[in-house]
């Protein structure tokens, strides 16, 4: 049996230039980190009592004769691509599906962790990262970017950019008072309502030629985030009106991106003492993050307590094996 941990992520900047139609000609750079919210992925060999093959267990269960019989898609390919059968795969996590903190492909780079070492292989994460990114982008043809991926497996509080052959992750170094504080200012609420991150990118990915500008003005505030981080004489104060700048440029990229209720949320939300901040993800609903600074924090909390607040604290692991217990396996002939 293995059991693997994946954090989820948030991203600040940059979300949009990490698009292949747009990093292929002009090069995309996101600043993210990930937190101690994670989704946790069991696999290990089903014993041959049973009238099926594999038990696939998320928000429903399958239980089906054969790989090709698999329902999810990124279970189903992912098994194809490493030749894996006759497996029991179960799915669980601190927070739900479809809420841009990218756990999909937190899923996805923690259940091909798993089966690496099911089969006694471990892998680095740069090789978890890209096979990841293959089987969602290509064989699950999932529209999207590339940093869900990176983030899940890397972890921390990183620069990633992307380059038409590749991409490179700078972890962001910085004094762990400068970033405790960074965190401190950081609120995270659940909106309530889910979306699917590829509708949403198939609709960003159609304005792109529309939006390069745009697109540029917010690959560049990566270096501006990241320049006040580093600089420790700097208001951290200008981390959050930057968040702002860039949340009001990004929810012009797509019609889908915001609506009218997000828009009451996080005019609301500045109101009450918010400097900036973002909805995350590829947009349309799930979780809102705000920079507000400390002495306003209470009455924020008070003012929202119609949404449901979910602490967090940032993390450096990035995916993990927390059990590793390989197992003997014959593979039957005829499958």
């Amino acid at each position: 049996m293995i059991i693997t941990k994946t954090p989820f992520r948030m991203s600040f900047f940059g979300g949009g230039t990490d698009l292949k139609e747009f990093y292929e000609k002009y090069e995309g750079a996101v600043l993210s980190s990930t937190f101690d919210k994670y989704c946790y992925v069991t696999v290990r060999h089903l014993p041959r009592f049973f009238d099926y093959k594999n038990q696939i267990t998320y928000s429903r269960i399958e239980r089906v004769p054969g790989v090709d019989a698999i329902e999810h898609p990124l279970v189903r390919n992912a098994m194809k691509m490493l030749d894996m059968h006759e497996l029991i795969v179960t799915y669980d996590a601190d927070l739900p599906a479809r809420t841009g903190l990218g756990t999909s492909s937190s899923f996805a780079v923690g259940l091909l962790n798993a089966f690496h070492c099911l089969k006694g292989k471990r892998k680095d994460k740069q090789t978890l990262a890209d096979e990841a990114i293959y089987v969602e982008r290509v064989l699950c043809n999932e529209s999207g970017g590339l940093q869900d991926q990176v983030a899940a497996s890397f972890g921390g509080l990183n620069r990633i950019d992307f380059k038409a052959d590749g991409y490179t992750v700078t972890p962001v170094e910085i004094s762990e008072q400068r970033k405790k504080a960074l965190n401190d200012h950081l609120l995270l609420y659940f909106t309530g309502f889910s979306r699917f991150s590829a509708d949403i990118q198939d609709d960003t990915k159609k304005n792109i030629g529309n939006n390069t500008e745009t697109l540029l003005r917010m690959k560049a505030m990566v270096d501006e985030a990241e320049a006040i981080l580093k600089d420790e004489t700097r208001d951290l104060d200008d981390f959050g009106r930057l968040l702002d700048e860039s949340w009001r440029l990004k929810r012009t990229t797509g019609s889908k991106i915001s609506n009218s209720q997000i828009d009451l949320i996080y005019e609301k939300a500045l109101q009450s003492g918010a400097l900036g901040g973002k909805l995350l993800g590829a947009g349309g609903g799930g979780f809102m993050l705000f920079y507000v600074p400390q002495e306003k924090q209470e009455s924020f909390r008070k003012d929202f307590s119609d949404l449901l607040p979910v602490p967090f604290r940032f993390e450096n692991e990035g995916t993990t094996v927390i059990y590793y217990g390989p197992e003997e396996y014959e593979q039957e002939e005829a499958l």
